[in-house]
């Protein structure tokens, strides 16, 4: 692991064509983030481009994870979106399958690991330097091929003991970032735990999100503070949500 634990902040990103909002979350968030990652076409939405928001992340004198899922790609898009990445000098990526889309359906013929393959072998055919590659992970065994990521970002998980168990168990030797969530509500946490079984709850962070707004982000924060003291991970991804605001002061302090 490395010596600093970083803090990667997940950027909600628009579904206009205005970047106004991604902006006031990118200042807001810079003085406690490291880096930024982008999703892509979130929760089977159309957003604006990860690659673009990335470039914005870089212009405002941040660094950038931008996110490529393999739900809405064929070969010849996923080649056009790595030129237009490297041509912008965006170099690192988070790979993953993709939310299951509000409408239509997957028209891929990809999936992460040929991404991966893909991508590494453009770099090399084309001259320019294959990107870092981050892959996500439940907490389970991962697979050898995400082994030889660059980077892996663990399932969102309310439970530090759950997490550092994986860890020890995975024995990971690149960088890992553990998933930390705000709850917004306790009707966001409530639709989480219906449609994502993976991801259990505690009903008494429910409560008292239901009983105050505030405690999600004092969980959320503590969360990372215990992470960061365990020492077993690199960082945290941390998703914040509508709260960026909260977070950031949280944090801070």
């Amino acid at each position: 692991m490395g010596s600093e634990f970083e803090v990667v902040c997940e950027i909600e990103p628009p579904t206009r064509p205005d970047l106004r909002h991604v902006r006031h979350q990118i200042g807001v968030l810079a003085p406690v983030a490291h880096a930024f990652l982008i999703p892509d076409n979130h929760i089977g939405r159309a957003t604006v481009s990860s690659v673009a928001v990335a470039h914005e992340v870089a212009a405002m004198g941040g660094r950038s994870i931008a996110c490529l899922n393999s739900r809405d790609r064929n070969l010849l898009g996923f080649h056009r979106d790595l030129l237009t990445a490297a041509a912008y000098g965006v170099t690192e990526f988070l790979f993953v399958h993709g939310d299951q889309p509000t409408a239509g359906g997957r028209a891929s013929e990809l999936t992460v690991r040929t991404m991966i393959a893909e991508a590494r072998a453009m770099g090399e055919r084309d001259g320019f330097s294959p990107p870092r590659i981050g892959v996500a992970a439940g907490l389970r065994k991962v697979p050898a091929w995400k082994r030889e990521a660059d980077f892996v970002f663990a399932q969102m998980c309310f439970d530090n003991d759950t997490l550092l168990r994986w860890r020890e168990e995975q024995n990971l030797q690149q960088k890992v970032y553990a998933g930390v969530l705000v709850l917004a509500s306790a009707g966001m946490a409530r639709r989480l735990a219906a449609s994502i079984p993976d991801i259990d709850i505690p009903e008494s962070l429910i409560d008292r999100v239901a009983a105050d707004p505030r405690a999600g982000v004092e969980a959320a924060c503590a969360q990372v503070a215990a992470l960061r003291a365990s020492g077993a991970f690199d960082g945290v991804h941390l998703v914040t949500v509508s709260r960026y605001r909260e977070v950031a002061l949280t944090l801070e302090r």
